[in-house]
């Protein structure tokens, strides 16, 4: 039998860290579970990470970069500033559907209590913020933007359509996929001096979108 790297031992531990929590949910995640979705013991497991938060941690940026990464793509050829935030925002039309974002929630719950999953998250949410603030200082260099505060906004943007999509994925009937990006985009449009409409119907993309954090 050919022995695994120790890299490639790493890797199939968070994946099997992945399978255990698409079904429980990080927080039931157990060592113990895990090491049975390997078929190995929860020694191995500890013989790679230190604790079970670096595992969950190592899991759930697994996840979320390859979905920043994603986007970023997705977004990277679309040029004009104001089609990229339109774009950005139609990328939560589906997040009711979407485990990455039920997997963003749970990281969020768990991140008062487990300090390294917490850093991976706040820089995960860096991460993200950048991507938009460098989107509307884009639109304010070539005028299409009117905003004294890219960065306050990009926070407000995101903080906003994170918070409406919870409510989506977490609740279902309070807020549905239509109101949460219309109400985004206006608030988005506000933010940087648009008037209304600019950035499109945000309801009419939540039918549209692909692409969901």
């Amino acid at each position: 039998m050919t022995r695994l790297s120790a890299e490639r031992r790493r890797e199939a531990i968070i994946h099997a860290a992945l399978a255990v929590a698409r079904r429980k949910g990080l927080a039931a995640t157990t060592v113990r579970d895990v090491a049975a979705e390997m078929g190995s013991s929860s020694g191995l497991i500890h013989h790679y990470f230190d604790s079970m938060d670096e595992v969950l941690a190592a899991a759930f940026e697994r996840v979320a970069k390859e979905d920043l990464e994603q986007t970023e793509a997705m977004l990277a050829d679309l040029g004009d500033p104001a089609a990229v935030l339109a774009e950005f925002l139609g990328s939560y039309g589906r997040v009711d559907d979407d485990w990455a974002f039920q997997l963003w929630m749970d990281a969020w719950a768990e991140a008062a209590r487990r300090p390294v999953l917490r850093a991976t998250s706040a820089r995960l949410n860096l991460a993200w913020a950048a991507l938009l603030e460098r989107t509307i200082r884009a639109g304010v260099t070539s005028g299409v933007f009117h905003c004294t505060d890219p960065g306050g906004a990009a926070w407000r943007i995101l903080s906003l359509v994170d918070g409406l999509a919870l409510q989506v994925v977490a609740h279902r009937t309070t807020v549905d996929r239509a109101d949460m990006l219309a109400w985004a985009t206006r608030a988005a449009e506000g933010e940087l001096g648009l008037s209304a409409g600019s950035l499109g119907n945000g309801a009419r993309r939540a039918d549209a979108a692909t692409r969901p954090r």
